[in-house]
């Protein structure tokens, strides 16, 4: 099956280079935002992986009034706009509002709608009407054929760069299960697929400063899974010092270590381009 190219930047996302999606989960002061895409971008050079850096202006599903939701639109937008100038990689944020997408798509190369939302139809219209790519991420709750109904949403309302994320779904009370087989209903849509790796290991519930609030020891076997199965990007949350981090601090990968984890799953990438043009 042919597969849409969307191009991000310089980018071709659906392409057989495999692409990363990494930045903190929300962002914070201006130096743990330098530091992490400083490495970012020593580590697209080194490994030759191309970067889409990705954090929250504003985290609005917090299960807490007592956690950090971030700097907001105004204040998030202009310190991804000084990264996006300062290190030359397109940007992505996640919106929870319809009135938050013209703003965003003044900055933002790609406007992301949040798991929890993406049924939400006058959000996903406002996002398209940007003519900014759109990545849809996958909700908990909805069988992996079924994003093909969020995308078509995008589609008539006059966009179809599109870019679909999977995160895992909800089969227990507080646990997300990966399914091997929503990469073959996402990859079906026909638009490019992106595995979000370091959310699908997080305990809802549990504030993300526990350690029990993430299950790092399944990211190697889960990439890997994923990779394998054919999706064209991975999605990794990236912070200097993940244990400090104020969103996500189970869950997050140490941006010093990003280099070493992607090198297995680069070589297994090129092992599954080679399958695919075989067969």
């Amino acid at each position: 099956m042919n597969k849409k190219i969307v191009k991000v930047g310089n980018i071709a996302c659906g392409a057989p280079e495999l692409f990363l999606v990494s930045g903190p989960c929300v962002i914070e002061d201006e130096s743990t935002m330098m530091r992490t895409a400083e490495k970012l971008r020593e580590v697209s050079e080194r490994v030759n992986i191309p970067v889409i850096f990705k954090s929250s202006f504003m985290k609005d599903n917090r299960s807490s009034l007592d956690y950090y939701i971030g700097p907001g639109l105004d204040e998030g937008l202009k310190m991804l706009q000084k990264i996006k100038e300062q290190f030359g990689f397109p940007v992505l944020s996640d919106v929870h509002y319809p009135d938050q997408c013209a703003a965003a798509a003044e900055v933002l190369d790609v406007i992301q709608i949040p798991a929890y939302l993406c049924m939400q139809t006058t959000l996903i219209v406002a996002a398209a009407k940007t003519g900014k790519v759109v990545n849809i991420k996958h909700g908990q709750f909805l069988a992996p054929e079924n994003m093909a109904k969020p995308a078509q949403k995008c589609v008539d309302s006059g966009n179809d760069r599109i870019i679909l994320t999977e995160r895992g779904y909800t089969f227990g009370y507080n646990d997300l299960i990966v399914d091997p087989r929503s990469f073959y209903h996402m990859n079906r849509t026909g638009f490019p697929v992106v595995f979000d790796i370091t959310h699908s290991i997080r305990k809802y519930g549990i504030p993300s400063a526990d350690a029990k609030g993430g299950a790092r020891e399944f990211i190697p076997v889960l990439s890997r899974a994923g990779v394998a199965a054919g999706v064209d990007g991975v999605f990794i949350e990236t912070h200097p010092e993940p244990a400090k981090a104020l969103c996500d601090a189970a869950s997050q990968l140490c941006v010093y270590d990003l280099e070493e984890f992607l090198k297995p799953i680069l070589e297994l990438h090129a092992v599954e381009v080679k399958y695919r043009g075989e067969f």
